[in-house]
């Protein structure tokens, strides 16, 4: 198994940052060509999905909804004021797992995977493993 880490930067409080390009340069990288690729967001007001990246609305019409179903203000006990945003980490997930095969991550057609960050401007770091198939 390899690891490594990449970066993003983000530019506003809610944002679905498409970072396939990012995940599928360090598969490439690192030249296995069968396994399974692990990603994953160690912050608790960020967390990663796998949508659909081909119509910019989809992923906007998830970040409208998340912010209707969980307002920045509410009855919130959490004194740094950003509860809404492990929420949405929570209710969204820390990691997505995606199989390699060839070299290549197996998304769907449409299929692209995005950081969401729900506490931000901030730079976020991003983990990716790939477990290499077995002989």
């Amino acid at each position: 198994m390899w690891s490594d880490t990449i970066q993003v930067t983000t530019s506003s409080r809610s944002a679905a940052v498409d970072i396939t390009r990012a995940v599928s340069g360090k598969i490439q990288e690192k030249g296995v060509s069968e396994g399974l690729c692990v990603v994953y967001v160690p912050h608790t007001t960020a967390g990663v999905t796998i949508n659909e990246g081909a119509d910019p609305a989809v992923m906007d019409d998830v970040m409208t909804t998340l912010d209707s179903m969980v307002p920045w203000r509410g009855p919130y006990k959490h004194m740094e004021g950003n509860s809404a945003a492990h929420i949405k980490t929570s209710l969204v997930g820390s990691s997505v797992q995606i199989l390699v095969e060839k070299g290549r991550l197996q998304l769907g057609t449409w299929q692209r995977i995005f950081l969401c960050e729900f506490d931000g401007p901030r730079t976020r770091k991003v983990r990716i493993a790939l477990i290499p198939a077995s002989a």
